[in-house]
């Protein structure tokens, strides 16, 4: 099959024939149909991920398509069944799958990080029975594909994690895919959204998806913006960058007993920030981390799409060849355009 591969971190990436993959007993082979380009594929590439172990490797962690192949132990699913999954599988044994937190897993299964991705014609994933997700058949596959890591993990940090309610402000800093639908859904579930980005197009977006205020942090302080806006703070506040200024912007965002959830990835330099602890500790405030989505919780999020109330398929602005991969892989370093790339041919 084809896949796009890297052989060495933060090396050339090319498209190459490489060996088809097998189904493992409790596995499927999935035909990739879609599969969205994502700034965490560029952190794998970078290096900046533990779990990838070896090289060669094939990134690519959200993803749609078709089940082509089943092993001897799988009993939920069938050859030509439309799936998805999270970007990170649990194994449905251990401790933390066992109370229902398979985001966490004890032996997590991450498609693109710990073993070969969707960066390709198929992917090979275990434990298929409790981790794959049905796709009615109204769901296009590149709408399902911008569902695996961005959509999925907003949904779980401003709705489980940030338990948003109606009517209360929740601040949002970056609006890339994660941020864009963290807007999305806490404007879904009737809170007022107020987005943070350095770019115009970006807010635009944001405001286009139920952002109630915008703040351009290149010419405005947007912790006294946000203040002003709230009456002294908001309930919520996300970053769904991943660096150390908007991840101390958010939590001095908050009023008291706010809560922080720490959505976008840190690397490098800025893996450990310095917090304002003074702030958590003087205005009892909480940090949550957010790690994806567990399979069983995705049933809500499908029905607010399917409900019309998430416009996912707004938020795909381009659609790619595979041989296009690499390019688009790269230029997640500088951020990129607005919104989600995504996959959608792979001859």
């Amino acid at each position: 099959m084809l896949a796009t591969c890297f052989e060495k971190f933060s090396g050339p990436i090319t498209v190459e024939h490489v060996a088809d993959p097998v189904a493992c007993d409790d596995g499927v082979v999935i035909a990739v149909r879609a599969a969205g380009v994502c700034r965490s594929d560029w952190h794998g590439w970078q290096g900046h991920d533990a779990d990838i172990e070896s090289l060669p490797h094939v990134p690519g962690h959200e993803f749609a398509g078709e089940v082509v192949e089943i092993g001897r132990d799988v009993r939920k699913w069938r050859v030509g069944d439309r799936v998805t999954m999270p970007f990170v599988a649990g194994c449905g044994t251990c401790r933390e799958c066992s109370a229902g937190a398979a985001q966490v897993c004890d032996r997590q299964f991450q498609p693109g990080f710990t073993a070969w991705g969707a960066f390709a014609e198929a992917v090979a994933v275990p434990f298929a029975d409790y981790n794959l997700v049905a796709l009615h058949e109204s769901l296009d596959f590149v709408t399902a594909a911008a569902l695996g890591c961005r959509l999925a993990t907003a949904y779980r940090a401003v709705a489980l994690q940030g338990r948003a309610a109606p009517g209360e402000w929740v601040a949002v800093f970056g609006c890339g895919g994660v941020g864009l639908s963290a807007v999305m859904v806490a404007a879904a579930l009737g809170a007022r959204p107020i987005a943070v980005d350095v770019r115009d197009e970006s807010l635009a977006m944001a405001k286009a998806f139920g952002a109630e205020h915008l703040v351009n942090a290149a010419s405005t302080d947007a912790v006294p913006a946000i203040q002003e806006i709230s009456d002294g703070g908001v309930q919520l506040s996300l970053d769904a960058l991943g660096s150390a200024a908007t991840a101390a912007n958010s939590i001095k965002s908050l009023r008291k007993r706010g809560r922080h959830v720490q959505v976008g990835l840190l690397a490098g330099s800025e893996f450990q920030p310095r917090l304002p602890m003074e702030l958590v500790i003087g205005r009892e405030l909480e940090i949550y981390g957010s790690h994806g989505l567990a399979a069983a919780d995705y049933s809500p999020l499908l029905d607010l799409i399917l409900a019309g109330k998430l416009p996912v398929s707004s938020m795909v602005r381009r659609k790619i060849s595979l041989a296009e991969a690499p390019a688009a892989l790269v230029a997640m370093g500088s951020f990129g355009e607005p919104g989600i790339t995504v996959i959608d041919r792979f001859e």
